[in-house]
């Protein structure tokens, strides 16, 4: 590793511990920050009920499971995934493979073998620092994402992903708008000050 990568990841270390959110998880034994990202989304966008089926792509370490499980409990289904392993959430069935390997997918939607009311995403590509990589990576998983709940989608289903604003965002907001009605971009008070990060919440397919 460079000098200078060293130091941006200590300075990232820093910061990271520095954060309310990362204290806050902490102090509230919750998984993640994303816990509260969810959290805020959910309160300004209502997209939580009991007895939902949801999947939670990218979902490791299990903050968004953990506050989902909480809304929907026993009588809802949350079926997450991740490349990476993920501790037991109550009331989440986990499978680890990976999303982008057209197997494992398939056996993802066996599993369900159900339309879902939520299809939730924050799957995010191993970050370099250098946007002409990591958006595009992005955008991939973005566009994998809104494949699966074109999918799996109930005709009042909605889409949750994280993006990021920078080159092909606003074309990626054109696709989904092809596929739903209503389309919304919301930044969560959680969400760091100086981040690209963005949510894009979609509902009401057009088909």
């Amino acid at each position: 590793m460079s000098k200078s990568r060293s130091l941006s990841s200590k300075n990232w270390l820093k910061q990271h511990f520095r954060d309310q959110y990362v204290t806050l998880a902490f102090k509230k034994n919750v998984r993640s920050r994303a816990y509260f990202k969810l959290e805020d989304i959910n309160k300004q966008n209502k997209l939580f009920k009991k007895g939902m089926t949801i999947i939670d792509l990218g979902s490791s370490p299990g903050g968004w499971s953990e506050y989902a499980s909480k809304i929907v409990r026993n009588s809802g289904h949350i079926v997450a995934c991740d490349i990476l392993p993920m501790l037991p959430v109550k009331n989440v069935y986990f499978l680890q493979g990976d999303i982008k390997n057209s197997i494992f997918l398939n056996s993802l939607l066996s599993f369900i073998n159900r339309k879902v009311d939520l299809v939730m995403s924050d799957m995010a590509p191993n970050m370099t620092g250098s946007r002409c990589i990591d958006n595009p990576r992005l955008l991939e998983l973005n566009r994998l994402a809104l494949k699966i709940s074109k999918r799996v989608l109930c005709n009042h289903g909605k889409l949750l992903i994280k993006s990021f604003y920078g080159e092909q965002f606003n074309v990626l907001v054109e696709e989904i708008r092809t596929l739903f009605i209503k389309v919304k971009i919301f930044k969560p008070n959680s969400s760091r000050t100086r981040s690209r990060e963005v949510y894009i919440i979609a509902s009401e397919r057009t088909k």
